[in-house]
Formats: structure tokens, sequence, C-alpha cells
């Protein structure tokens, strides 16, 4: 079982997926340290949850005070779980749960955040594919971000992903912080100023 740590709905549980479906979700661990780095950024914040699957870490942003969370999932399942957990913590004014594939570009994502930019984006790819072969989406991923522009040039962007998995930084973003949780690495990064 999971809960929003901290915040307006702190102690409040959320939705998760059966465990045999292969969706990870972020430990508590992991998320606690995470926003403990970010307190900073999230107050009023635009958030931007990539790969959402329960949708954890944007609903722990609209607790933490973020002013508005868009999620982007591609798996049917998840996207009801993150749209139940949206409805029963009455986040329904402050979020938007969109079915697509990310890898398949985002430059659209700008409209959901009324061309002003995203405050904070975090992607947590998936590790493995069913069959337990290693993906590695993160790079991909991060390139699609800096060629959309759709993060504000004083934003943070967070990549959670697994140890073994190479992550260049693509042109367009600055590495700036690296955090290790056992076989977890979450990467930070800032877009470069023009």
């Amino acid at each position: 079982m999971m809960r929003i740590i901290a915040g307006t709905h702190g102690g409040r549980k959320i939705f998760t997926i059966p465990k045999d479906k292969f969706v990870k979700p972020i430990s508590g661990r992991i998320r606690q340290s995470l926003f403990d780095m970010l307190r900073p950024y999230v107050t009023g914040a635009t958030f931007l949850d990539l790969y959402a699957g329960t949708g954890a870490v944007g609903l722990e942003a609209l607790s933490r005070g973020a002013a508005k969370a868009v999620f982007v999932e591609k798996d049917g399942l998840c996207m009801k779980v993150i749209e139940k957990n949206i409805e029963q913590l009455g986040f329904a004014e402050k979020a938007k749960a969109l079915k697509a594939d990310v890898l398949s570009g985002l430059k659209w994502l700008e409209h959901f955040a009324d061309y002003k930019g995203y405050d904070i984006v975090f992607m947590g790819p998936p590790y493995r594919t069913e069959d337990n072969l290693p993906l590695s989406y993160s790079y991909e991923t991060l390139k699609l971000l800096a060629e959309a522009g759709i993060a504000n040039p004083g934003s943070v962007i967070v990549c959670q992903h697994h140890k073994k998995e190479d992550v260049p930084t693509p042109d367009g973003l600055e590495h700036v912080r690296r955090e290790k949780y056992g076989d977890t690495t979450v990467d930070f990064y800032r877009p470069v100023k023009k």
C-alpha cells in the first residue's frame, strides 16, 4: 500500500497497480528524498510526471503545493489508477492525466502548461520489459524534452533510472546532481541558458 508522504494530503492512501503487472512504483524512501531536494521549487509549480505509473510523484507534488500536475502514461490500467487517485484525493481541478507514448514526442504538452512551460519535470521510465529485458528510455526522453523546449529556463528535470543504464546528457540540458539508492540512480538536470 502506498500513501502520500506529506503536505495537505499527507498520510492519505493511493491506489496502486497489482505487483504482477510489471510496474515498479517509486519507493517511499526515494520519493521522500526527492521531495526534500525539490522543496524550494514545488510551491506554485506546474509539474510534469512522465511515465507516471500510479501517479505517486505528481500526486505528492500536488499535496506539497504544486499548482498543477500533468500525468503522461501509455498503459491503460495505469491510466485508470491515476484517474482514480486524482478523483479520490480531490485534485480534479489541478490535475490532467493523458494517455500517450512519451517516446512519440513531447512538444504537444506545452498546451497543458498553458504555453508557460513546466517548472518541474519528473520521469521514471520502465527499467525492463515484461520479458525482463533491459530498457534504455532515459536518454531518448531527455533528448525529446530538450528538443520540445517545454521546460522553463529555471526548471528542474529529474530522471530516475537503473544504475546500469548509461544516460549521456543531451544537448540543451546541463547535468547538475546525482543521487544513488540501491539499484536506482536519480539524475537532476536544468535547461542550458540560451
